[in-house]
């Protein structure tokens, strides 16, 4: 079982930057009057000359949150005509973007760690890496502020990523050796990940998926199977662990209970090979998976992960339980855990 630390919190003894650090986030104030060339134009266009190294879209949405003012007046309206003469006044608060890369409070799940590594037990619903729509609130914000020398490391030391409501097993670099160590024997295969998932459908028999994947030409956020001269390749192993029914419409549906293992890394990749073998994960809405035995969020957990050890040569192999979630599901189904 992994021990939880909070990371960056109160009790960090590593937490001292306090009131400096506040100060010196505060954001930057510009002042400027209008003069005749800006008289009749948009308040967003003429901002784009007082601070030209912030987007047109970004300096709207300054407008939109209160952060400018003309004359002393906070105006929300990006199309406002200025004269000439008046004052305008904003408050450069940064991008998202710019924000991402900074130390976050969380709670960690640490299976293992030393001062090479560490193995986050990753929960359901956490994004791994900032992207639009997630500036903050992601693993990486948590590991910046469990292990501030990650700041220094090609994304903070994460050398493989797991879905969003994927949870389970997740190997960190805690420094530039052990993280170009971990992603050659990424690379080269090396890194052992086993998952188990619940399927629609019933499996009875072990199979193999090697299909190629590339992304789906209709939809962006999801993957396909793509001819092998057109994807990359993927290779998983799936075998049964049990089969148990789900009442749908008055008679019983099969679900099975399964673990796959991967033979490589690709995105979504047993998300996709399960749905392309008729067996869609259950709560994957991506992917067709209707949801069932009261999960919210896809049935897949990155439950077994091995590797070397970057230093020491050591062969490290460890296992995650169940979530609750998944564990509940599992247990409606009735199947065996993960085998040895």
């Amino acid at each position: 079982m992994g021990a939880k630390y909070r990371a960056g919190g109160l009790d960090d003894p590593e937490d001292e930057a306090g009131e400096d650090a506040a100060t010196e986030d505060a954001p930057e104030r510009r002042m400027a009057e209008v003069d005749a060339a800006g008289h009749g134009e948009r308040l967003d266009r003429w901002l784009t000359g007082l601070a030209p190294e912030f987007s047109r879209n970004h300096l709207q949405s300054l407008i939109e949150r209160g952060c400018v003012a003309v004359d002393g007046r906070a105006l929300q309206k990006a199309a406002h005509k200025l004269r000439a003469g008046q004052r305008v006044e904003v408050e450069l608060q940064p991008t998202d973007e710019s924000r991402a890369f900074r130390a976050e409070a969380m709670v960690l799940d640490l299976a293992f760690e030393d001062e090479h590594l560490l193995v986050v037990d990753k929960p359901a619903g956490l994004v791994v890496h900032p992207a639009a729509g997630n500036w903050s609130g992601t693993l990486m914000n948590g590991l910046l502020a469990h292990h501030p020398a990650a700041a220094g490391l090609p994304r903070a030391g994460i050398v493989h990523r797991l879905d969003k409501d994927t949870s389970g097993l997740m190997v960190v670099g805690k420094t530039l050796e052990a993280v170009t160590a971990l992603t050659r024997q990424i690379a080269a295969r090396e890194v052992h990940r086993e998952y188990l998932a619940l399927a629609w459908g019933r499996v009875d028999e072990a199979f193999v998926v090697e299909k190629a994947l590339r992304r789906d030409p209709v939809s962006r956020v999801k993957m396909a199977v793509a001819p092998a001269n057109l994807g990359k390749p993927a290779r998983t192993d799936v075998f049964p662990l049990g089969v148990g029914l789900v009442e749908n419409g008055g008679q019983g549906r099969p679900v099975s209970a399964v673990h796959c293992v991967l033979h490589t890394g690709r995105t979504h990749q047993i998300r996709v090979h399960l749905m392309h073998s008729g067996h869609p994960l259950l709560a994957d809405a991506l992917y067709g998976g209707a949801p069932a035995l009261g999960l919210a969020r896809q049935a897949l957990h990155a439950a077994r992960l091995g590797f070397t050890h970057p230093i020491t040569g050591e062969a490290i192999t460890l296992a995650a339980p169940l979530p609750a979630d998944m564990a509940a599901a599992w247990a409606q189904v009735g199947a065996a855990g993960l085998p040895d």
